[in-house]
């Protein structure tokens, strides 16, 4: 069945666009120029609609410095606020990566906007003598002071909820940390027994190491909450009303909640891509430790016979098609690989932002990409890794108090009575013999029992106490 067209044209020429569709002849060209990841612009709905209220900004600050009639303006307005709804985010068709550093995506933006307006004008799709998405959509724009606005509003709110992830995430370590207090444990350094600690003592700092990245994801924020809106094509301000670009950046803050400020070089910031290089830097930071976090848990679940066996990750599916009874640690490995692919993101966005050039960087729709999947997908494993893990964790209280009576690392609490020399010695020969180092050192009447026992004392492995204040 033929599909219903209306013709559309721009300087390159004439082209059929559906009739259903609400993008125009500049959208329709992209989509035959850049079939390359097969991700459209919807796939990022803070960004569409951050695209939206920076065209509903503009909009109102163009009729009130008397640039747009009322009547286009209240329609441009209304459209804007219902894809803010979440209405008509499937025509926002362009792949994610194009050329043009980002013309095609506000040629989209401009096209469904001005049709659904025209629509609401009573008018048909198409009829752009009466509203045009360039001449009214867009005016006192361009896409490079659009683009990269709407980039740093969509970042601003998948931030916060990457933020609001982490602190849920770091608060449940720290309910097992609470939860795990009093039960004992060997530490390790480099992988070989180093001196007694508790498990809470090493979730603990699991949820201090997430609440501090939590922290770097607002300093983040405040760097892209500076925008070039009103610089358009490369900062000069051209085609913009002096009092532009003051007054849509304080009404894009009233639309998004966010405190925005225009940058005070408006050349500088159009070209300089370095808050997003910082946005990416701090991902990837929170993504390593993530993935160092699950990397320990993996270990310490690690088994459960032959392994570690320390604690008890939940079992969420099974592990294996051959090994019939076989758990996986299955959901800290998805973790590792998201952040394996931050990595990654944070090496292309380097890469983005030193390919630009003069006043422009053509590569923002990668950075952008770059950004809302790292962000997205880190969001994703931080909820998954809370929900399917760490609420489910639980310990080998037994297992682990074994380690610590058979470990030589008891040893380093007594070596200051002992001495090293000595304390190396009687750590031979327990690893020799097999036997322990409190029997040994009782056998060579170097410390009686009794002050062997009261310092290899549960409270006085763990940290300070009055037991170690003073040397025999």
């Amino acid at each position: 069945m033929a599909v219903a067209v209306r013709d559309e044209h721009d300087s390159l020429g004439r082209r059929e666009v559906p009739t259903s569709a609400y993008y125009g002849v500049h959208t329709a060209r992209a989509l035959q120029n850049f079939p390359i990841s097969g991700i459209p612009l919807s796939r990022y709905p803070s960004f569409v609609d951050a695209l939206a209220a920076v065209k509903l900004a503009a909009a109102d600050t163009n009729h009130q410095l008397g640039l747009l009639d009322r009547e286009r303006a209240e329609a441009i307005a209304a459209a804007c606020i219902e894809i803010r709804g979440g209405a008509l985010h499937e025509q926002f068709v362009v792949d994610v990566i194009q050329g043009g550093a980002g013309t095609s995506t506000n040629m989209n933006a401009n096209e469904v906007i001005a049709n659904r307006a025209l629509e609401l004008m009573g008018s048909a799709r198409g009829d752009y003598e009466r509203l045009h998405p360039l001449e009214h959509v867009n005016r006192s724009q361009s896409t490079n002071d659009v683009y990269p606005t709407a980039i740093k509003v969509s970042l601003q709110v998948q931030i916060a909820a990457l933020q609001t992830t982490l602190l849920e995430l770091a608060g449940a370590f720290a309910g097992k940390a609470e939860e795990f207090s009093t039960v004992l444990k060997m530490g390790r350094t480099q992988l070989q027994d180093a001196v007694p600690m508790t498990l809470g003592q090493e979730f603990s700092t699991y949820a201090v190491m997430l609440t501090e990245d939590a922290d770097r994801l607002s300093e983040a924020a405040r760097l892209v909450a500076e925008i070039n809106l009103g610089g358009t094509a490369i900062g000069t301000g051209l085609n913009a009303h002096p009092r532009y670009a003051a007054l849509v950046c304080a009404k894009l803050g009233d639309i998004t909640g966010f405190p925005l400020s225009t940058a005070s070089n408006l050349v500088e910031a159009t070209q300089d891509v370095g808050a997003f290089v910082q946005v990416s830097g701090v991902l990837k930071r929170t993504a390593l430790k993530l993935s160092k976090i699950c990397n320990d848990l993996r270990l310490l679940s690690s088994g459960p016979r032959s392994g570690f066996n320390e604690i008890n990750l939940p079992a969420v599916q099974a592990g294996s098609s051959i090994m019939p009874g076989k758990v996986n640690p299955v959901i800290p490995e998805a973790v590792n690989q998201v952040a394996f692919e931050i990595v990654g993101n944070d090496v292309t966005i380097s890469m983005a932002a030193e390919a630009g050039q003069l006043q422009l960087n053509a590569f923002e729709p990668i950075i952008a990409h770059c950004l809302f999947q790292s962000l997205n997908h880190l969001n994703a494993a931080c909820r998954t890794l809370l929900d399917r893990c760490v609420v489910g964790i639980t310990a080998n209280p037994e297992r682990l108090y074994e380690s610590v009576t058979n470990s030589i690392g008891v040893i380093t609490a007594l070596s200051p009575y002992l001495g090293y020399a000595t304390s190396a010695r009687i750590a031979k020969s327990a690893l020799e013999t097999g036997r322990t180092i409190p029997d040994l050192v009782v056998q060579e009447e170097l410390l009686s029992a009794e002050r062997v026992a009261q310092l290899l004392a549960p409270e006085s492995l763990v940290g300070p106490s009055a037991v170690n204040d003073t040397y025999p």
